[in-house]
């Protein structure tokens, strides 16, 4: 199994500037909360700081997953990194959600004025350059990573959940801090501090919000999807191509991580190959997808006929 530390350079590189960023917005959130007792304010605080642990389970997601196969697990530990992308939208849910409505359900029925609310202002004015910051840069590498494809195309389609966890938990807390400004805001303007509380409640549907469509996201690729089509016809124009194979049937394959694919090839040998030469057609086709595609760690070719293959894909397809 091939190392996939190279392959993750860019993700680690998004998650460290997210959790520097998150550890800043944090400390200062915390802060302004305790000085001038803003819901909306510890909200956001719990939700950074939930976020700067985030990045911390990403990044033993991706150390782990990049763990060669062994005994126990000889396709590897690549999904690793697709359970820890599961447990962080879990925790998006149930802490950051979860404490963000809480506090602003108390605080709307007992609402306090926040004191001293210039503070608060400036830690959302800091809060928002350094989330910009961390937002810009994953921004960048999942546009490196999309292509030409559209954004939610490009999630949809992403095998590596790194990138767009950090990014979609970004946009999240970029759209909580415009909310935290606007409750506060509206509290001083109105002299109404429930607004600080509906505030928080906002925050937790937008947290919310994300972190289902996070776990849906992760979800799929922790039970196994495929690889994307262009991967597939590729085996197939490889394997037809060998002098040994009279037709290459189809092929089911699997990601066992962003960087490591499973393929099963179903073939269809000519009448007159020998077993020896089966063994040696085997060994080059493998060898070929694997030159061609090394996030390809692992084929199992199948013999049988092309009528055999389309029956038990058939029954698949049919669940």
């Amino acid at each position: 199994m091939a190392s996939q530390s190279g392959s993750h350079a860019g993700s680690k590189k998004v998650i460290y500037a997210a959790i520097l960023g998150n550890l800043l917005i944090a400390a200062t959130k915390f802060i302004a909360a305790f000085f001038t007792g803003s819901s909306a304010m510890l909200s956001e605080g719990v939700h950074s700081l939930v976020d700067t642990g985030n990045g911390g389970l990403l990044l033993y997601g991706l150390r782990r997953a990049a763990k060669p196969a062994d005994k126990s697990h000889p396709l590897g530990h690549g999904r690793e990194l697709y359970f820890w992308s599961f447990i962080v939208a879990l925790l998006v849910f149930a802490v950051g959600a979860g404490v963000s409505f809480y506090e602003g359900l108390i605080h709307i029925l007992e609402p306090e004025p926040v004191a001293n609310p210039i503070v608060n202002y400036v830690v959302l004015g800091f809060a928002l350059l350094f989330e910009g910051i961390s937002w810009t840069v994953a921004l960048k590498e999942f546009r490196t990573m999309k292509g030409k494809l559209g954004y939610l195309e490009a999630v949809k389609q992403s095998k590596d959940p790194s990138v767009f966890t950090v990014l979609f938990e970004d946009t999240a807390a970029l759209l909580g801090l415009i909310v935290a400004f606007a409750g506060i805001s509206a509290a001083q303007l109105f002299d109404m501090p429930e607004l600080d509380g509906v505030a928080s409640i906002g925050i937790a549907i937008i947290l919310g919000a994300t972190a289902i469509f996070l776990a849906r996201e992760s979800k799929g690729l922790l039970i196994g999807e495929s690889a994307l089509p262009e991967a597939e016809q590729q085996i197939l124009d490889i394997a037809g191509k060998d002098p040994a194979i009279q037709q290459a049937n189809g092929v089911l394959t699997v990601h066992m991580g962003p960087k490591q694919i499973v393929a099963g090839l179903s073939i269809e040998f000519e009448d007159h190959t020998t077993a020896p030469e089966i063994e040696a057609c085997v060994e080059r086709i493998e060898t070929a997808i694997r030159q061609a595609n090394p996030d390809i760690v692992s084929v199992f070719v199948k013999p049988q006929t092309a009528s055999t293959w389309k029956t038990r894909r058939q029954k698949i397809v049919e669940g």
